[in-house]
């Protein structure tokens, strides 16, 4: 199964749901991937407003 993007979060996931706002949103078509680690200290993270470390997509 390929990944899907959350269309409320960005979120990156395997499954039918997305796992952080539990929305079934989900799309194929996305672009750019940037993973977070630490969102307190990353500019990336505040620049793209994502709050939780995780694998996002950057366009969705």
């Amino acid at each position: 199964m390929t990944e899907k993007a959350c269309r409320t979060c960005h979120r990156l996931t395997d499954k039918r749901e997305c796992p952080v706002c539990k929305t079934k949103e989900l799309t194929e078509n996305w672009q750019g991937i940037v993973i977070i680690f630490n969102p307190e200290d990353s500019e990336i993270a505040k620049d793209l407003n994502f709050e939780a470390p995780g694998k996002y997509a950057v366009k969705v």
